[in-house]
């Protein structure tokens, strides 16, 4: 690598979604023409096991990665705190991916993420640098302005020039995987936000407004793939969490190409939707970065 210069309607939520533990099947009935489903939503008891029904059901991860491509894994581990707190990825899913993309190929899988806590702390704490160093991916510095390298971004309304993470720009296939948890600042916080770990100064993020700027993050370069870590949902205290945080056995993973749809679905497992959901999700879907209506979609639901 160079160096270069949300407690609202849960159990409705869900039931809206069509995510119960027996249901299955395609949603709606006119989308079954596709071959493959836009989202598929899986519920179980192992994350490795529903990541590898939702790959399936999609029609494999060699639909989306080639051998010999550069992949970039992109967990969200921004906070020095273990796992059962739920605030970062879960380190067994980052580790099952990765050791499936190395199987399937893959040239290089590298894990960063431009922590909140001090980086060392959090990789070591999350569990994910242990995990994702022991399948077999490089864990690289995301705490170093070194790394960034500053981009303009087409179509931008307010983030107009962006530091992305040269890894960020440079991997051939990027796969999103953030943890569903309630954010303070932001309501809810999953595949979209999850993206602000590859930007190295997110003052203008909150300056100009989460809902406003967090869609740009899809416009200079979108992840191949979004994986959403449902499984244990923070709903209270986030997005680092407190001792009184309360949590939602969700046990529940989301995939989608789509990073709008997955968090409008990953809304309405924890019953945030409507005028209650987070404006980015609604504002990225007005200027046409993703599907935001779920009873649109070719939604695959499926237990593993």
């Amino acid at each position: 690598m160079k160096r270069r210069t949300f407690l609202k309607g849960v159990a409705g939520g869900a039931a809206a979604l069509g995510l119960s533990s027996a249901s299955q099947g395609v949603v709606p009935a006119l989308a079954q023409e596709a071959r493959f489903p836009d989202l598929v939503a899986v519920r179980g008891d192992s994350l490795t096991a529903m990541f590898d029904r939702a790959l399936s059901a999609l029609g494999g991860l060699e639909r989306y990665v080639q051998k010999g491509e550069t992949v970039l894994v992109k967990p969200n581990m921004g906070w020095a705190v273990p796992p059962e707190l739920a605030a970062n990825t879960n380190p067994e899913l980052v580790s099952h991916i990765v050791k499936n993309l190395l199987n399937l190929g893959a040239g290089k899988v590298y894990v960063f993420d431009n922590t909140c806590d001090n980086w060392a702390a959090a990789y070591r704490e999350s569990g994910l640098e242990k995990a994702a160093k022991e399948a077999g991916a490089t864990v690289a510095p995301g705490n170093d302005s070194g790394y960034y390298q500053g981009v303009d971004v087409p179509g931008a309304k307010y983030l107009e020039r962006m530091e992305l993470h040269e890894l960020y720009l440079e991997a051939d296939k990027i796969i999103n995987v953030p943890v569903l948890k309630n954010h303070g600042g932001a309501k809810v916080t999953a595949a979209m936000k999850n993206l602000m770990g590859a930007v190295w100064s997110r003052g203008p993020l909150h300056r100009l407004g989460l809902d406003e700027t967090i869609p740009e993050l899809l416009l200079y370069k979108k992840p191949t793939l979004n994986v959403v870590d449902a499984f244990r949902v923070m709903l209270s205290g986030g997005p680092r969490g407190r001792g009184d945080s309360k949590y939602l056995a969700g046990r529940m993973l989301i995939a989608s190409e789509d990073a709008v749809a997955a968090d409008a679905a990953a809304c309405a497992v924890i019953g945030v939707t409507g005028v209650d959901a987070p404006d980015y999700i609604r504002n990225a879907a007005e200027r046409g970065l993703g599907a935001s209506d779920l009873s649109r979609l070719n939604i695959q639901r499926l237990t593993a």
